[in-house]
């Protein structure tokens, strides 16, 4: 099977790394890619957001399937010319995509299937986010409505930095504060069949203690030894299903992957937020525990065959992913310095690093060239062994300037 990945983050590196791993996968090609993905795939430079151009290209390799990783292609549409060429495409058409690519359209989604979720109001004007900002009180939670890569979400007790935040985004969706731990769930559907994966936890802000700016994710860890039992099928049963048949049935089918960020609160489960891709830095420790070959499951999705596929198998164990971020993440990101220590970090087989913002310079010399540079991935027999691979990992990488969090599953180790 020739495989297509869209997209150049840790993301599909992690993707690429799975699917090189996979006896059915005989080449594997991925465009723009990243100066770690090109150690697994065949990159190819491509305007991601350009459906013509990337049809082209899996046209010139006879992809047997094509993965749309990244949020901005899916909104903007790459899914339909690849599906109208014929190729099997993982990833939702733009109609569908909107689940992520607007939280308006995501909240009114949720109203139609009866998802449970946080209160809220969708605002254009600054008299309108002011009344919605008085009628829930502190803490503030306002959305950015369209895409935002991880950063258009303030949740603060200032009123006149919401204030500030609604005003900068013209649409925003305003929110009541969901108390309680945060899961995120991934989920493979087909539009009708939805196969739930394993939960994990990401980390938004920048600083210890969650402390900081919100980020597009410090690291993640998955098991979650805290999570109540039977929370996966609760998801499924009230969340994931609903969803996907209230989008079928409105005639924009999802087919993809379907990210739900989750609260678990005093009231019970509330969606916090819907995605239609696998997420960063969750996607590294999921994907690091699955053992079912990948391209199979993919295929069979964009093929609307999930129902025939047999369970999918998972390490027993757990993985922890730290993110190393460049100096001024995530305001004012330094680029251009030389990484070291790579391969000295995946010198013990438990530990690999993805490649989130990188590239190659003439000399082959591998460049910082984003905000959050590197993921730090290691498996471990339980979350504690898991956790200090990942930390000895970071700790043989030299990045100018670079910083990370240090708490990553501190707690849920501990347990």
């Amino acid at each position: 099977m020739k495989v297509l990945v869209i997209g150049g983050g840790a993301r599909e590196h992690a993707l690429c790394r799975s699917l090189s791993q996979d006896p059915a996968v005989t080449e594997l090609h991925c465009a723009p890619g990243n100066a770690g993905i090109a150690q697994v795939a065949t990159v190819h430079p491509v305007d991601q957001l350009d459906g013509a151009e990337v049809t082209a290209l899996a046209r010139r390799l006879a992809a047997d399937l094509v993965v749309i990783g990244p949020e901005a292609p899916l909104v903007a549409g790459v899914a339909e010319p690849l599906r109208a060429a014929s190729f099997p495409v993982f990833g939702p058409s733009a109609e569908a995509a909107r689940l992520e690519g607007s939280k308006a359209f995501a909240k009114d989604v949720m109203a139609g299937a009866g998802v449970p979720t946080a209160r809220s109001y969708v605002c254009t004007t600054a008299e309108e986010a002011a009344k919605a900002l008085d009628a829930f009180g502190a803490p503030y939670v306002v959305k950015d409505d369209g895409l935002a890569a991880g950063k258009g979400v303030v949740v603060t007790s200032d009123r006149a930095a919401a204030l500030a935040h609604a005003a900068s985004c013209g649409q925003v969706v305003i929110e009541e504060y969901l108390d309680g731990p945060e899961v995120s769930l991934f989920a493979i559907t087909d539009g009708t069949t939805v196969l739930p994966l394993v939960p994990a936890q990401d980390f938004k802000r920048a600083l210890d203690g969650d402390e900081g700016p919100n980020t597009g994710g410090m690291g993640a860890y998955s098991p979650l030894p805290w999570a109540p039992e039977g929370l996966v099928e609760e998801v499924l049963r009230t969340v994931l299903q609903p969803t996907v048949d209230e989008l079928r049935h409105r005639g924009t089918p999802f087919s993809g992957l379907l990210y739900a960020g989750l609260a678990l609160t005093s009231r019970g489960t509330r969606v916090i937020e819907f995605n239609a891709r696998f997420g960063d830095p969750e996607t590294q420790v999921v994907l690091a525990r699955l053992r079912t070959p990948l391209a199979g499951v993919l295929l069979a999705a964009a093929q609307g065959t999930l129902a025939e596929l047999e369970p999918l198998r998972w390490d027993e164990g757990a993985a922890v992913t730290v993110v190393i971020a460049s100096e001024g993440y995530p305001a004012a990101p330094r680029t251009g310095d030389p990484i070291e220590g790579l391969a000295e970090a995946e010198a013990d087989g438990s530990v690999h690093v993805l490649h989130a913002g990188t590239r190659a310079d003439e000399d082959g010399r591998v460049l910082s060239a984003g905000g959050r540079v590197l993921s730090v991935t290691a498996t471990g027999r339980d979350l504690a062994e898991a956790r200090t691979r990942a930390y000895q990992g970071v700790g043989r990488i030299t990045l100018k300037g670079a910083h990370h969090r240090t708490d990553i599953a501190l707690k849920a180790a501990q347990q």
